[in-house]
């Protein structure tokens, strides 16, 4: 991915995203130069993607679900967003960065309005929803060639895979940030209570099959 690429790209979401030109600067500034090696991936990026988004789709959901009513307006900061505007950050960059590659965002969908849209925990889960099933049909439609289709609005070197990878590393820099949202308030996130709950489950059969092995 190269700078071009990456500096266009940080400066088309910057209004969404609520970021500053300085930072958008810094960030690209450092990136290594492009690879001549143009042999494809061994590995089938349109798969992993959509399997990697359904699963963060999915943490975001339930996060969401655990999360009470009274929580949704709290924020870290002043400055910073608060639990609902993040979930509908994750939601609406789903459209806005799919867009970058061409796809077209529901009709009504305003970027600059729709993190601040509602707050009702009901209504953010069902845009979480909404907007997975536009970004699995999306991503669904694409040919594992359209991954390599250039995309020159955005760089020399840029193509749709570009757009795709940035939209995970998106998702999971905000799941870091809504995990760390909950572990304040003293949420523990349904999937570790789960992977707590097997390992708990492992330990004690595995300590009563020592036990038998013993008798």
């Amino acid at each position: 991915m190269n700078k071009l690429f990456l500096s266009a790209l940080a400066l088309a979401l910057l209004s969404f995203a609520g970021l500053t030109p300085s930072f958008a600067q810094s960030a690209t500034a450092s990136a290594p130069a492009a690879s001549a090696d143009k042999t494809a991936p061994s590995y089938d990026m349109k798969a992993q993607s959509l399997l990697d988004l359904d699963l963060q789709n999915k943490k975001v959901i339930s996060l969401a679900e655990v999360l009470p009513q009274d929580k949704f307006n709290w924020r870290p900061s002043p400055d910073a967003r608060s639990f609902a505007e993040v979930f509908l950050h994750v939601s609406g960059e789903r459209y806005a960065i799919l867009a970058l590659g061409g796809a077209t965002p529901p009709a009504g969908f305003d970027a600059k309005t729709y993190e601040k849209s509602t707050t009702d925990k009901a209504a953010i889960i069902a845009e979480l929803k909404k907007s997975n099933d536009f970004m699995q049909s999306t991503i669904n439609a694409m040919t594992n060639a359209d991954f390599a289709k250039l995309l020159p609005k955005l760089g020399p070197e840029a193509n749709a895979g570009d757009v795709i990878y940035i939209l995970v590393a998106d998702c999971h820099e905000h799941m870091g940030q809504l995990v760390a949202y909950a572990r304040e308030n003293g949420i523990v996130p349904p999937w570790t209570v789960a992977a707590q709950k097997a390992a708990a489950e492992k330990k004690a059969a595995d300590a009563a099959k020592a036990k038998e092995a013993k008798q």
